[in-house]
């Protein structure tokens, strides 16, 4: 259950009674009385509006301010940017110059890089203001290795149970196509990686990343998979700009959602599902232009 309980206090010595609170508020928690801002509703979903809207710094959190993120690596200026300040064109070209790699130096990330971004990550919109995301760090390379070959065991064990057409054909039969889809997709190319890791030593999953972030989500939110990737594409552009490379791995999030044994390897919980899986590293790679995406046509309805 969403928690929404109020948890806001009022300054009746500093409000001044502007009324801008009352105007933020989502809830309707607050209103004006005898000319000053007074909690008045049942519920809130705690999303900060009133506090970062009130002039007199009159209103406050009763358990924790909110205040402003610390982060290890940088520092950031605490002030609201007003729309239309940001410049576009830098944004736009953040957005296009963030590409998925897949060459990595041979380089750590520091800790406190890592968990920098995970607060990048929560700087994003939620549900409802949940905030019910999960984060997961696989630190090393070492560790990002040895995820892949548990990773792999699982796909070894789907290649063969796909091979088996009868299995295949029968489920398709039944309304179950998803093994026969992977076989026809997926099954060629997972079977070439796998031989290349065992003969070669290439990891073809992460691509020799120097950590993974993993960003799941509570089944109990309103919409746990929209906030998850919210999060998810906030560290991608935050990773690019602190000068790391990523790359979503599609095939870790559908191995950990079947996989009994990486599930509770990983530690996650019953109520809690993983939604990107997120490949890091100091890229080798670069790149000389832009490459904007294909072209798409939105529908438009009136009524």
């Amino acid at each position: 259950m969403i928690d929404r309980k109020i948890k806001i206090q009022i300054d009746p010595e500093v409000c001044d009674g502007c009324g801008q609170c009352v105007l933020v508020c989502p809830s309707e928690t607050i209103s004006i009385k005898n000319k000053k801002a007074q909690v008045t509703g049942n519920e809130s979903i705690m999303c900060g509006h009133c506090i970062a809207a009130c002039p007199k710094e009159a209103i406050r959190l009763k358990e924790s301010e909110f205040d402003k993120i610390n982060f290890d690596t940088f520092v950031y200026e605490n002030k609201w940017m007003k729309h239309g300040e940001f410049n576009t064109s830098d944004l736009v070209r953040l957005m296009l110059s963030r590409r998925s790699c897949r060459n990595y130096k041979n380089k750590n990330i520091d800790k406190n890089i890592l968990e920098d971004l995970i607060k990048i990550g929560t700087t994003a919109p939620s549900g409802s203001n949940c905030q019910d995301w999960t984060f997961t760090i696989i630190p090393t390379k070492k560790d990002v290795v040895r995820l892949a070959e548990k990773i792999g065991l699982f796909f070894r064990k789907l290649n063969k149970l796909s091979e088996n057409t009868f299995l295949r054909k029968g489920m398709a039969l039944m309304g179950k196509k998803k093994l026969e889809f992977y076989y026809e997709n997926y099954y060629e190319s997972v079977k070439e990686s796998i031989e290349r890791y065992e003969t070669e030593k290439i990891d073809r999953l992460f691509h020799g990343a120097n950590a993974v972030i993993m960003v799941g989500g509570s089944k109990k939110s309103s919409c746990p998979s929209e906030d998850a990737l919210l999060a998810t594409q906030n560290i991608l552009l935050g990773a690019h700009a602190m000068g790391l490379g990523t790359c979503l791995i599609g095939f870790a999030v559908n191995a950990i959602a079947n996989d009994v044994t990486l599930k509770s390897d990983l530690g996650v919980q019953k109520d809690e599902k993983i939604y990107s899986v997120i490949a890091l590293g100091y890229p080798s790679e670069r790149y000389k232009k832009l490459i904007v995406r294909k072209k798409i046509i939105p529908k438009y309805i009136t009524f």
